[in-house]
């Protein structure tokens, strides 16, 4: 095990590099200035701009600059802004609120999700499979901003704003309850799908009726053999939807005034910021990987048919 992690960490490297460097190259070459709208209504002068540009390495090839960003983030510098702050500290501050908001909706779509999936696998054909077959159906088709704007106003007509907030302007857990619930709806949706399919699929496998044969209870035969197997694509979906949590969803976060990654990165996309966006871009990709690290070994011991020897 330890093997391989090791190779999965140093092949990991190669896929930072080629990433940031295609990412660099993309908001670096787009059209436009940076340096537009810093001096107010005035254009800024030539002297101003020459100087914003030999700070930030703007007078060099794209290559060359990207060599000398890739030789800060070896060190660990993500650098500094066009506005003096230092990409890392920005992101410190955001990543915090972020990152409870997607617990809170990975657990929200782990525990809803998979029982739902269950509950639809072991009565197939019976009402629980058709209702939870139309509710993901309707789930899927409503825009997550529409579920967002549902939720605020079915929480405000209820008077239960003080129970449950509709804002989460500072971050706290209760804040990012409604948020988290909005946010999982549509991966709960999709896992009570995988669920399903993939339990009902390998119920009728043989070495399910192997274990019935031996006199195994059905919970036992469901919960030990069928649900540990089902569970390996719908781990896959998890770990993959994770990541995507991580960068912040920009429609919720807006919706409900959430100071998170995915406002911080859409705010420097407008403000031409090119240095936040790929520090908080090069975030996420670690993310995935490192998510996909994780997969990879939770599949071992979900099914001890996987080896990573």
């Amino acid at each position: 095990m330890f093997k391989y992690v090791l190779r999965r960490l140093v092949q990991m490297v190669p896929v930072i590099i080629g990433a940031t460097f295609l990412l660099y190259l993309l908001v670096f070459t787009l059209p436009g200035d940076p340096w537009v709208g810093r001096c107010g209504e005035r254009d800024c002068t030539p002297a101003y701009i020459a100087a914003f540009k030999a700070e930030y390495n703007l007078d060099k090839p794209v290559l060359v600059q990207y060599v000398l960003y890739l030789g800060k983030l070896l060190q660990g510098d993500l650098s500094t802004n066009f506005y003096n702050n230092t990409v890392a500290s920005e992101l410190a501050l955001r990543y915090p609120t972020t990152l409870k908001l997607a617990l809170v909706a990975l657990v929200f779509e782990a525990v809803v999700g998979i029982a739902a999936g269950v509950l639809a696998g072991i009565r197939r054909g019976r009402f629980i499979d058709s209702l939870v077959t139309v509710s993901t159906l309707v789930v899927i088709s409503v825009p997550v901003f529409v579920i967002g704007s549902m939720a605020q106003f079915a929480v405000l007509k209820s008077g239960a704003n003080d129970v449950i907030p509709v804002t989460a302007s500072t971050g706290t857990l209760k804040e990012l309850i409604l948020p988290g619930l909005v946010l999982g709806s549509l991966s709960v949706a999709y896992v009570a799908r995988l669920t399903r399919t993939n339990l009902v699929e390998n119920l009728r496998a043989d070495y399910v009726r192997t274990a019935k044969a031996k006199g195994l209870t059905p919970s036992r035969t469901i919960s030990v053999h069928a649900l540990r197997n089902s569970l390996v694509p719908v781990i896959t979906f998890m770990g993959y939807d994770f990541g995507a949590l991580m960068g912040g969803a920009i429609v919720t976060e807006r919706i409900f005034n959430i100071n998170g990654i995915g406002g911080f990165i859409f705010r420097s996309i407008n403000q031409r910021d090119g240095i936040s966006v790929v520090g908080a871009v090069t975030c996420l990709v670690l993310v995935y990987l490192l998510m996909n690290l994780i997969v990879d070994i939770l599949y071992g011991v979900l099914d001890p048919r996987i080896s990573h020897d």
